[in-house]
């Protein structure tokens, strides 16, 4: 198994979980299959081996002294490049699970931000907290004046 291959397979492997979640994320499938922790597994497996691989004496240090030039070095290589983005690709997927259960389990509305966590996890990170503290403060602000109403309705 080669790492290009295992680099191609995990781009292609998170591809459908990233459509269950952004396309049809109320379907009980997409509940179902979103529960496992089965995919971060496999990638998990997928990246250890394309680090396991990348590792040899001149990798071991500029691993050990990870300054920006030292990373850019160990990136150059087709190895250490395939185990980076697979973590990456891990990271995501796993960040756009969180972001998915915590809009169900909130009734928040998430496709914008999975959208943006498959591209750049961070920013879709992001903006699922923003959206989140939005909606709570618009949530909260809208009950405090549902509470003034009823209070001067029992008043008059």
């Amino acid at each position: 198994m080669t790492v290009e291959f295992l680099f191609n397979a995990a781009n292609l492997f998170v591809l459908p979980f990233w459509a269950l979640i952004v396309v049809v994320p109320n379907w009980h499938v997409t509940r179902r299959v979103m529960k496992s922790f089965l995919p971060f597994v496999v990638l998990a497996i997928a990246y250890l081996y394309c680090f396991i691989s990348s590792v040899s004496p001149d990798t071991a240090q500029d691993f050990s002294s990870a300054g920006l030039s030292d990373i850019a070095r160990l990136f150059a290589d087709e190895r250490v490049a395939a185990a980076g983005w697979i973590h990456f690709v891990v990271m995501d997927l796993f960040v756009g699970r969180w972001i998915y259960w915590d809009g169900q389990e909130s009734n928040l509305f998430t496709r914008h931000s999975l959208a943006l966590c498959l591209f750049a996890g961070p920013l879709g990170l992001l903006s699922h907290l923003l959206t989140r503290w939005g909606v709570q403060w618009f949530r909260q602000s809208k009950g405090k004046e549902g509470d003034k109403s009823e209070a001067i309705a029992d008043a008059s």
